[in-house]
Parts: structure tokens; sequence; C-alpha cells
């Protein structure tokens, strides 16, 4: 039963407050590249196809409504491709990789004393120091995985069930990318990691 109400608590779509997180923290580091640019747009059309309003996204994004509009009227034209899930139960090793990385961060932060044994392997991804190469992905679980036992009083259980999660889909991943695509989107692997990065965040967030 506690598998079940934990697998549809993934399947929901985002919540406003976690869009608005989620968006916010885009806002701040758009200008760093054309990437997490194309990431909004992506999350813009997935929002749209969710229902929302052209003016909830707006707000969101804090760009204006006519800018907001533009783009969905580029996303109706002709047979677009389908946007990116905003789900946090999906299975391709970029998501399942992302997923890992927000899990991390949260960890890190968590401690806030450095304490955390994946701090250090954090900073670096995010300085783009490291790669997410099988080798350093198998890396970083162990350190999440050394946390998770070392802080177990002190971290909310939802981590230890976030991780279990993840590393079951590493273990027998279902999808693999492809020239740099994740299969069964067309978003790059760096977009669809970079995203769940962030929705995990979000989840554990709001988590208990």
């Amino acid at each position: 039963m506690a598998r079940d109400e934990s697998a549809q608590q993934n399947r929901a779509p985002l919540t406003e407050e976690q869009a608005e997180r989620l968006l916010a923290h885009m806002n701040e580091v758009i200008r760093a590249g054309e990437e997490m640019r194309k990431l909004r747009t992506e999350v813009i059309k997935a929002l749209a196809r969710l229902g929302w309003t052209q003016d909830r996204i707006a707000r969101l994004t804090e760009m204006s409504q006519p800018a907001v509009s533009k783009q969905m009227a580029k996303h109706k034209q002709g047979a677009p491709p389908p946007s990116m899930e905003l789900s946090l139960d999906q299975h391709d090793s970029p998501w399942l990789e992302g997923r890992l990385w927000g899990l991390a961060e949260e960890i890190a932060e968590a401690r806030g004393d450095e304490s955390a044994r994946c701090a250090r392997y954090v900073n670096a991804l995010t300085r783009g120091k490291k790669r997410f190469t099988p080798q350093n992905v198998d890396e970083l679980r162990r350190l999440v995985e050394e946390d998770l036992r070392q802080h177990r009083a002190e971290l909310p259980s939802g981590y230890r069930g976030a991780y279990d999660q993840i590393s079951r889909g590493l273990d027998v991943p279902s999808g693999a990318t492809v020239n740099g695509t994740a299969s069964g989107g067309t978003a790059p692997a760096s977009a669809r990691r970079a995203l769940a990065r962030q929705i995990q965040r979000a989840h554990l967030q709001d988590g208990p």
C-alpha cells in the first residue's frame, strides 16, 4: 500500500509552489546559457499541456504574457514533438541521474556544516568539473548512501525512500541515450538531467 501511495504521488503534476520554485531557480540562471533557456521553454510547454493559463505561467516565469503566448503559439503550429513530462516517476538514465544529483544537493544543504560526504562531489558536478559518466554516477551513489546511513537521524525519511527508487532504476534502467538524447523524448540528456534535478529537490522540500 505504501509503495502504491508513493508511486501515485510521484506521478502527480507539480503544485504551483513547486513550479514557482523550479522556475524561480531557472530565472536566476537563465543568462548562463541557451540550454537553460530551452529547458524553461520545455517546462512552459508542459505546464500549458496540463492546462495552466498563460497569465499564470507568465507570472511564475516572470515573462510578459505576450512572450508566453508567442511560445505557446509556436508549440501549436504544425505537429510539434511532445514536450517533456514533469512527473518525477520516469525511468531513463539521464532522468534518474538528475534525481540523484538533486537528492545529493539536498543532503549537502541539509547538513550545512560540510560534513556530508557527497558535498564536494555535488560542487564538482555543479561547476562542471565532473561529468555524468557511469563511474562518476556510481561514486555519487556510494557517497549518498554513506550520508544516508551516517546521518539517518538528522535527515528526513523521504530522502531514503527517494534514494531507493533512484537506485533501483539505475540498476535496471528502462531507457538509454543515443547521441546525447534521451530515448522516449526529444530533449537532450543534459536538459532532462537538469530538470529532474530541480523537480526532485521540489518534491523533497515538500516531503514529510
